[in-house]
């Protein structure tokens, strides 16, 4: 006979329920098992979140959950903005937050789809080569060049 756990209890990525707020949800499986004539219980312990998350008491994935949204938010308010008041701030101001969306989105593709020590640490330093890289390419061209703003006005012109 093998006891009920709850679905959020077992799985290691998932929406936890409101009541259960704990960030390290630690539940006990248990089963019994007959061998024989003797029954006895087994247990096994099922962690939910990964062991470097359980111990930390900090908020910032929390606080980095919200900077995404605050900044996608300020992206959606630069964009009437840039097309009204191009200039030199508005530029500078697109390349940076530009340049920031693309390398938290791109971290994100790095922690769920890239697995191993080595091949993390690889993977974040060629994110962090081609997000320094965007930045100073989006620099030059806003430098040398008609900027961000005006360039996107050229290409609707056409």
């Amino acid at each position: 006979m093998a006891a009920l756990v709850r679905i959020s209890s077992v799985c290691h990525r998932g929406v936890s329920p409101l009541l259960f707020r704990n960030a390290s949800l630690i539940r006990t499986l248990a089963a019994h098992k007959k061998d024989r004539d003797h029954s006895y219980l087994l247990t096994a312990k099922i962690h939910s979140t990964p062991s470097y998350y359980a111990g930390s008491g900090t908020k910032s994935a929390s606080l980095h959950w919200t900077g995404e949204r605050v900044l996608s938010v300020i992206l959606l308010s630069m964009y009437p903005v840039a097309y009204f008041y191009p200039g030199a701030v508005m530029d500078y101001s697109l390349a940076a937050a530009l340049t920031l969306h693309g390398h938290w989105g791109l971290g994100q593709v790095v922690t769920d789809y890239v697995h191993g020590e080595s091949k993390v640490k690889l993977a974040r330093a060629g994110l962090f080569i081609l997000s320094t890289v965007t930045f100073a390419g989006l620099c030059y061209f806003n430098y040398h060049d008609v900027g961000i703003c005006k360039a996107v006005a050229l290409l609707w012109s056409k």
